[in-house]
């Protein structure tokens, strides 16, 4: 027989060896114990996000989360207590990091509606806009300039003629400045509206819209899209507004928008005022501005009209015993004239037709002998469609995108919030209330007795 025996390194090898593959084990008990507790928190996450407003997503291609959950009242704790429903109760959430969707002048909002006109229309669908942006920066100069020289015309007609208005009309067969005048009295919404058309008489309380309350907001250093308001993203955000939101011309048949609060929406985000009529004549009185400048330019170079203003200036002058002021009456027949048919371009555009950009004496539509009634009769005229001229969209586009991001995408999601309250029954749903990226800190006990913490993070694209 022989004896067995081991050496004393040998048992401090065996020992060293078994402790290694228990430090091993604890390890991967430890790491897993992590991944798992990541992985609980990541799934009670990624199950509260999965519950997004279907109709705002729906409707409006915009993906958030109702922190309310139907009830109009929002609390993180009601928001931790979820994402413990469906996840661990052994892992506290601390919520650093929270965006809605009108932090920061709506950033998250836009960048969704971007996301989502990026992938379903590309560039491809705004290239054509472009090269006219610079075009419509200098008709809304010219628009503005125009504005002033109206002003100044109806005051210098208000000196002259004073009160011999009823002898011009029982002499000369008519008043061309009553045009004029019953714009500066009543607005322009009193002269273009074409016979077919009633005006809405709906309104909102602008305290009620997201863009005239006090908001919640988020905080925290969320991840956030650059280069929201460049050239391109400007564009195709307008024609998201475009082709979601309802205007003047688009209101064809009855039924059109009855269920919504404003039968105007993009007049509203362009203008911000509480009834379909105010944000109606805001926007006409841009677009016969701007048209008046065009068509006044065209009379300046057209000599027969020139001559037949040239008739009235006299006749208008000897009524009124002024023969010194022949040459300053028929510019302001000039300026008359082009307002007159400026009323009957927005009558055309209102119709849904489009106007000719710059005029000729084929497009040129309204008679100097009717522009001596235009602003008492009942004459409704108005021109037939012009190929290749400019629709009333066509202006809104040009507005929107001369207008002040962040107003304009606050007054969308004025209408996004009315709209969902008008058409789904959701009064209580509130935009400032609508999570769209979370941040938080979360921490859990695992084997050991160490105090595990890590970060999670969601974000809607």
């Amino acid at each position: 027989m022989k004896k067995a025996e081991i050496t004393a390194f040998l048992s401090i090898v065996f020992v060293l060896l078994v402790s290694f593959v228990l430090g091993i084990l604890e390890v991967c008990v430890i790491q897993t114990s992590k991944s798992m507790s990541r992985l609980t928190a990541d799934r009670a996450v990624f199950s509260v996000f999965g519950g997004y407003q279907s109709e705002l997503f729906g409707d409006y291609h915009v993906f958030a989360l109702d922190g309310s959950y139907g009830s109009g009242s929002f609390s993180e704790d009601a928001l931790a207590g979820r994402l413990h429903y469906y996840g661990s109760p052994e892992i506290s959430h601390e919520i650093t990091g929270i965006q809605y969707l009108t932090d920061n002048g709506g950033q998250a909002f836009r960048e969704q509606v971007l996301e989502y006109m990026e992938a379903k229309y590309g560039i491809s669908l705004i290239r054509e806009f472009t090269g006219l942006t610079q075009q419509w920066e200098d008709e809304s100069i010219r628009g503005e300039e125009m504005e002033q020289e109206e002003k100044a015309a109806a005051a210098e007609i208000g000196l002259f003629m004073g009160e011999d208005a009823g002898q011009l009309e029982q002499e000369a067969g008519g008043d061309p400045f009553t045009c004029l005048e019953q714009i500066e009295k009543t607005g322009v919404i009193s002269l273009v509206m074409p016979e077919d058309m009633a005006l809405s008489g709906l309104r909102i309380r602008p305290e009620e819209q997201t863009s005239g309350r006090s908001l919640r907001t988020g905080y925290g250093s969320l991840p956030q899209r650059q280069g929201t308001d460049g050239l391109e993203e400007r564009l195709l955000f307008n024609e998201y507004i475009l082709m979601n939101f309802s205007n003047a011309a688009s209101q064809t048949d009855e039924s059109s928008g009855q269920t919504r609060t404003l039968a105007y929406e993009t007049e509203y985000i362009l203008s911000g005022k509480p009834s379909d009529k105010e944000n109606l004549e805001s926007v006409l009185l841009k677009i016969f501005f701007i048209r008046m400048a065009a068509n006044y330019l065209y009379l300046q170079g057209d000599s027969g009209k020139q001559a037949e203003a040239a008739v009235l200036a006299g006749v208008i002058a000897a009524v009124l015993m002024v023969p010194e002021a022949v040459e300053g009456i028929q510019q302001l027949i000039l300026l008359a004239w082009a307002a007159g048919e400026s009323v009957v371009d927005i009558r055309t555009l209102l119709s849904g037709k489009r106007a000719a950009l710059i005029k000729n004496a084929e497009t040129w539509r309204l008679p100097l002998a009717s522009l001596l009634t235009l602003g008492s009769s009942a004459e409704q005229l108005s021109a037939d469609d012009a190929e290749g001229g400019i629709s009333y969209e066509d202006y809104l586009r040009m507005f929107l995108f001369l207008g002040n991001t962040e107003e304009l995408t606050m007054r969308t999601l004025d209408r996004v919030e009315e709209n969902l309250s008008a058409e789904h029954g959701m009064d209580q749903i509130k935009a400032d209330q609508c999570i769209t990226k979370l941040e938080l800190l979360n921490s859990t006990e695992i084997p050991g007795g160490i105090t595990y913490t890590f970060p999670s993070y969601f974000g809607y694209r």
